[in-house]
């Protein structure tokens, strides 16, 4: 990786016209001349005719931008964490600090970038609860702002499963003791689903094969660790289609014989939600019979009580998320 010194080398002369510099970065001349107008960044030269020119520098630091949008960070966060970075001498910009980025997320295993911090838990620890305090004082501009200072550091796969889900399951333990209102716990656990549907939806383009759909169990709306998965999934450039809470499962065996997935993967988190799954076969008697899509489940009663993992049809995913991503990305290999 290169340091924001050896970044600030590259040339600042003015070469490259406003469509060469869109296709070299995948950014849209309308967005490029939105960004120049909303925030100043990148200020671009002029040539005598007044089109707009820009550096080997500039191209750098919109390439950065991109990547930082794409993981999940608002533009204004991104440009600001970047001149934060800038002005502070730890930025990198570089080419290959981004293929890096790429490749985490599809290695085989399942390994989150190392961050140069003496503790790493104790410092996710402290980001974490300054999120959950912000998320219980109701301030979600704040919120923001950690989240966007963390991904400067960490890609979204490290945030999310160490600050995003301790914060979530938090969130559920202060509602049921009574320690937050409802409207409280309603806020912050839609603010965290959010970003997680965010990740979804803007991660990298998928892989080229069938789907992995993501369905809930019948009854079951407790959500969050299926957007988790969702999102990590996404992440390492799987294409997933999540249905969310309480899918019927009449609804649910036609939509996968139009759809025709890989893999479905059922989640419940109670006794009651997982007693449902029971019957799935009745309704996809293919996958019981052939095996194909696969069908994989989870959630927190199998970790709770494992007797239950024998009582489902289809093949147990594991009891953590690092688990279950390496379970269907070997199931879908194969």
């Amino acid at each position: 990786m290169t340091s924001i010194e050896e970044v600030q080398t590259a040339s600042e002369t003015p070469l490259y016209n406003i469509g060469v510099v869109s296709r070299m970065t995948g950014i849209t001349m309308a967005t490029l001349r939105a960004w120049e107008r909303r925030y100043e960044f990148a200020v671009s030269k002029r040539t005598l005719g007044g089109h707009r020119l820009y550096s080997e520098r500039d191209i750098f630091r919109l390439r950065w931008i991109k990547q930082r949008i794409d993981e999940g960070m608002q533009t204004a966060q991104a440009i600001h964490a970047l001149r934060h970075q800038e002005q502070t001498g730890q930025a990198v910009l570089t080419e290959s600090a981004l293929a890096n980025r790429r490749r985490a997320a599809v290695e085989p295993f399942f390994t989150l970038e190392k961050v140069d911090w003496e503790d790493r838990n104790t410092h996710f620890a402290s980001i974490k609860q300054r999120v959950l305090d912000s998320l219980i004082h109701r301030d979600t501009q704040g919120s923001d702002e950690l989240l966007a200072q963390t991904l400067v550091l960490v890609p979204p796969e490290s945030l999310i499963l160490n600050v995003i889900r301790p914060v979530m399951y938090e969130i559920g333990d202060l509602w049921e003791n009574g320690k937050i209102s409802v409207a409280t716990e309603h806020q912050a656990t839609n603010y965290l689903r959010q970003r997680l549907l965010m990740w979804m939806v803007n991660s990298p383009a998928p892989r080229s094969q069938h789907s992995i759909i993501l369905a809930c169990a019948p009854d079951e709306w407790h959500e969050g660790s299926l957007l988790i998965m969702g999102a990590l999934l996404r992440r390492r450039l799987w294409p997933v289609i999540y249905l969310g809470q309480a899918v019927p499962l009449a609804d649910l065996a036609k939509y996968v014989r139009d759809v025709n997935p890989s893999l479905v993967v059922l989640v419940a988190m109670t006794e009651n939600s997982a007693g449902n799954l029971m019957e799935w076969p009745q309704w996809m008697p293919e996958s019981a019979t052939r095996g194909m899509p696969i069908i994989g489940f989870g959630g927190l009663v199998f970790v709770e009580k494992p007797e239950w993992r024998l009582k489902i049809p289809g093949i147990y995913l594991g009891s953590t998320f690092e688990e279950g991503i390496l379970t269907i990305e070997k199931l879908v290999r194969e």
